[in-house]
């Protein structure tokens, strides 16, 4: 071992205190490697910590710290074990005044992709640590392109074998059945916002290979009944338009190692008035729960054009002055 360099191995009794230290999708594994520095090796029984010895030590005090809450009987969440985590490092404290250091906003994603405002940093940790996260926001905050990319860095890491990106189809104006083409010409427009994403995301031979292989696969929400996802990251996008029944439905087809996340803009719902949207359901009756998170974007996290913040504020300024139809009886959860 080279100077400076630690090896310290953690001993563990049981699968639960594993999966509870390392995450959902080893999230919390991918917090100790880009924030402390520390690469994390799991081996039958014990966690082997690898790094620089200040480094070792303050991950090893964090975990250890945990497990004796465990042990004792205490209730500890993979969440809190995020958490407590990012405190070690310092992040936490950036992020809640709203001034992260960019250096450890840089080295929470690596490539193009990365968070570009406190409130994205906060929802991408969310996806690493939870099985579930409802994500809420405006337009241009990123919900749908920060999501996919967490789904294409699982397919790469092979924390997942596949990507299922689902959007409801709602009828705004012109029915389905009088739109030109077959079925799936119809539904295209529709998971077209996915298929950006994706463009964005991947080169054309992989984005080719991913779609023909099914790794990808982009589908309405109707599609979704009666199935069970495996080793998946599902992406439910424009979910303001989902009603209760059809939101229950789709998070009920989670199947063993897989990830949800949910995405949506409360003040863009198209659904019949009267129809409670399943999203501002799904943040009432599930915030609080364990291993599910919900996100809060805000309009400071828009990251498009900057006239689309203008925008956006000239609007939610006005709506409460008109019955011009541009708010939905829905109030945003």
């Amino acid at each position: 071992m080279k100077d400076g360099q630690a090896d310290e191995t953690l001993e563990l009794k049981s699968l639960d205190e594993v999966r509870t230290l390392l995450g959902p999708l080893d999230g919390n594994t991918r917090l100790i490697r880009d924030l402390h520095g520390v690469n994390v090796l799991v081996r039958e029984g014990s966690l082997r910590l690898l790094g620089k010895e200040d480094d070792v030590a303050r991950v090893r005090a964090v975990l250890q710290a945990q497990l004796d809450d465990m042990r004792v009987g205490k209730t500890v969440a993979a969440t809190e074990v995020a958490h407590r985590l990012r405190v070690a490092s310092g992040a936490s404290d950036a992020l809640e005044q709203g001034a992260a250091d960019p250096a450890v906003l840089q080295r929470r994603v690596t490539g193009a992709t990365r968070p570009r405002t406190p409130g994205q940093e906060r929802y991408w940790q969310a996806i690493q640590a939870n099985d579930v996260v409802l994500a809420v926001g405006p337009a241009g905050t990123g919900k749908t392109y920060l999501a996919v990319a967490a789904a294409v860095a699982a397919v790469k890491s092979g924390a997942v074998r596949r990507i299922v990106l689902v959007r409801p189809a709602v009828e705004a104006g012109e029915k389905l059945g009088f739109l030109p083409g077959d079925l799936q010409q119809k539904i295209n427009p529709y998971l077209r916002p996915l298929y950006d994403a994706l463009h964005d995301l991947l080169d054309p031979a992989s984005r080719q290979r991913y779609l023909e292989s099914e790794i990808v696969e982009v589908c309405p929400l109707a599609y979704m009944r009666g199935r069970t996802l495996n080793d998946s990251f599902v992406i439910l996008d424009e979910a303001q338009n989902c009603t209760v029944p059809q939101m229950l439905m789709f998070l009920t087809r989670m199947g063993e190692r897989s990830q949800a996340v949910v995405t949506g803009d409360p003040s863009q719902v198209d659904l019949p008035p009267n129809t409670r949207s399943g999203l501002a359901d799904a943040v009432r009756r599930l915030d609080g729960i364990d291993g599910v998170a919900v996100v809060r974007l805000r309009n400071r996290d828009i990251v498009r054009h900057p006239v689309v913040q203008r925008i956006i504020d000239a609007y939610e300024r006005d709506r409460p002055a008109h019955g011009d139809g541009t708010a939905h009886k829905e109030e945003p959860p």
